[in-house]
């Protein structure tokens, strides 16, 4: 069993769906969606979602148009950095101006030979607090949540470790997605330490989610681990997958 989750987007899952049938494999249809939460982003997991649902299409969409408006000022904050007009090299890299984001603007400057990698872009430029950070207001936890369900797919927080939220934000940021109906965080993910694998068990199990295991996989050579390389859920712990089998 595997599922794609692009960003905001729900254009990749029938090639992705043909590719699993070919292989004999459980598909299952999802997406990232970007949300703002106390003032920083977060990404909502939609698994086992329906992509033909209108209203989960239309919300996208709205994010898509502000996930645009913000490379745009991206490559006008990186052009008063000094490094040029980067929108170009950037769009060429996502393909879709919709969906172009600060990756690829970090790959650009690392291929220009601008940063050592695309971390150190992020360290230099385009992190929060860096020079050409654009704060951008995504979609609302309640308005993702909603999306999800609607298209009869149950929400995940995605990769809880990567936010950086007081104890006190991180309490309400489960308490506030477990009220609205969220059903899941990624304990076993790509973007975790083993460490957080034992500390986000902690955390499902205390406010009663379930648990899904992600690669983060964003292609090859992108820093992340490959697809099925990461190690197995806690045995306590309930798969968000358990009634799909």
């Amino acid at each position: 069993m595997w599922a794609l989750s692009d960003h905001d987007e729900l254009s990749g899952l029938p090639q992705a769906a043909e590719s699993a049938a070919r292989l004999g494999m459980r598909f299952v249809p999802g997406v990232e969606v970007s949300v703002t939460f106390c003032a920083a982003t977060v990404h909502i997991l939609g698994l086992n979602i329906d992509a033909s649902h209108p209203g989960l299409g239309r919300g996208l969409a709205a994010v898509r148009r502000s996930r645009f408006a913000r490379a745009r000022e991206i490559a006008d904050r990186l052009q008063a950095c000094g490094l040029g007009d980067c929108y170009d090299g950037a769009l060429a890299l996502a393909q879709n101006p919709d969906l172009i984001s600060r990756a690829h603007f970090a790959r650009y400057l690392h291929a220009q030979g601008k940063v050592r990698n695309m971390q150190h872009a992020f360290d230099r430029y385009l992190g929060e607090g860096r020079p050409a950070y654009a704060p951008v207001q995504w979609a609302s936890m309640e308005e993702a949540v909603g999306w999800i369900q609607a298209a009869g797919g149950k929400a995940v927080i995605a990769h809880p470790g990567r936010y950086r939220y007081t104890p006190l934000q991180f309490d309400a940021l489960f308490q506030q997605f477990k009220a609205l109906g969220g059903r899941g965080i990624e304990v076993v993910s790509g973007s975790h330490t083993p460490r957080q694998y034992t500390e986000y068990e902690r955390v499902a199990l205390h406010y009663g989610f379930e648990a899904s295991r992600g690669s983060d996989f964003h292609g090859p050579a992108r820093g992340r681990p490959d697809l099925g390389a990461l190690p197995d859920l806690p045995e306590r712990l309930t798969p968000v997958w358990h009634d799909w089998l």
